[in-house]
This record gives structure tokens, sequence and C-alpha cells, in this order.
């Protein structure tokens, strides 16, 4: 018996229920089928919309990134060079400024985490100036290392005018050389042994 004869030999209210199901069915996978290609485009969509968000976020963190880098270069290149011992840079930007520097006292060097080092030199200045002083500050700063003041104690003279005593503790900062890698010094090692 075929499909055909069997749909034949149903009553019309079986029919009429066969029918109405075979609608149904076709409403559901017309339906359904939009619905669920909408739904995975949608969601397809999404992603792109994300992936298309981290591209643009990353472009523009991208100049940021490239900022930090230059900025760590300038101060890596500030520290390249390590400063001269401090007593002799200061006695030589005294005597340009016509600042004589009677007392210098070295301190022990502070280390600052693992790479970085604090080496610092007390002095002592007598009968200066404002204005010379002033001038032996800005030399300090404008001698190229990194070097500040970290204490800084005037005291005025009496009733002589324009006349201090002054004290003050110039630091200068030191990078520590990078160690080698453990691999990198086998590796130096075994280029060294071969002719």
């Amino acid at each position: 018996m075929s499909l055909g004869e069997r749909i034949e030999r149903l009553e019309d209210r079986e029919r009429r229920l066969l029918v109405i199901l075979a609608l149904v069915g076709f409403a559901i996978i017309v339906l359904l089928v939009p619905v669920g290609v909408t739904a995975l485009l949608h969601g397809s969509r999404s992603e792109n919309d994300a992936l298309r968000d981290a591209i643009a976020q990353i472009t523009t963190s991208r100049a940021e990134v490239e900022k930090s880098r230059a900025v760590r270069q300038v101060i890596e290149g500030r520290y390249a060079s390590p400063a001269p011992p401090l007593a002799s840079l200061l006695a030589g930007v005294g005597a340009e400024v016509g600042v004589a520097i009677p007392e210098t006292q070295d301190r022990q060097p502070v280390p600052h985490g693992k790479r970085y080092e604090e080496k610092a030199t007390k002095i002592s200045l007598r009968k200066v100036g404002m204005l010379k002083l002033a001038r032996f500050m800005e030399r300090i700063e404008q001698a190229g290392f990194p070097i500040s003041i970290s204490l800084l104690t005037i005291r005025k003279r009496g009733t002589e005018p324009d006349s201090y005593d002054v004290e003050m503790v110039v630091s200068a900062f030191e990078r520590k050389p990078d160690k080698p890698a453990a691999g990198d010094d086998a590796k130096a090692g075994a280029t060294e042994e071969q002719p």
C-alpha cells in the first residue's frame, strides 16, 4: 500500500488534521529556518563586532605603546653613561659659577630596586650669594646626568646682606649593567672555544 492510498483511506476529519499538521510543520520550517539563520548571523556579527573593537583598541593603543617605548628609551639613554664622581663634578660646576666648596662628604651607595643605585655626596657652602647659589643649582641640573638635589638647607648669615650658609645633598643615580643570562654565557663560551 502506497502513501497516496493510505491518505485516501483516511476520513475527512483525519485528512483535515493531516493537512493542518502539514501546514503547521511547513510553517515551523518556514519560520524556524529564517529565525535560526538570523540568530546564527547575529552571533557571527556580534563576534565580528567584538573582533573589530579589539583591533581598533590595539590600533589606538599602538601609539601609546610607541610613546611608552620612546619614554623608556629616553630614560635608559639618560642612564647609559654613569655620572662622574660627584665631588669632582660639583667642584667643576662650583668653579664655573664662582662658588667654593670647602666640605664634601661622600655617602654610602643606596640600592633602589635591582637595577638602580643612588650615590650621594653632602656638600657645605659658606658665605654664598643667592644668585651664585641659583646658578650653581641650575648648572647641576644641566649637567646631563641623572642628578638631583635631595636635601637643601639654607641659613642666612647674621647681618651680612646676600650671604648664606648652605648644606645640600646631591644624589646621582646609576643603572647597574644587565647581567647576561646563563644561556648567553654558555653560548659565548662555546663560540670562543671554536677555532
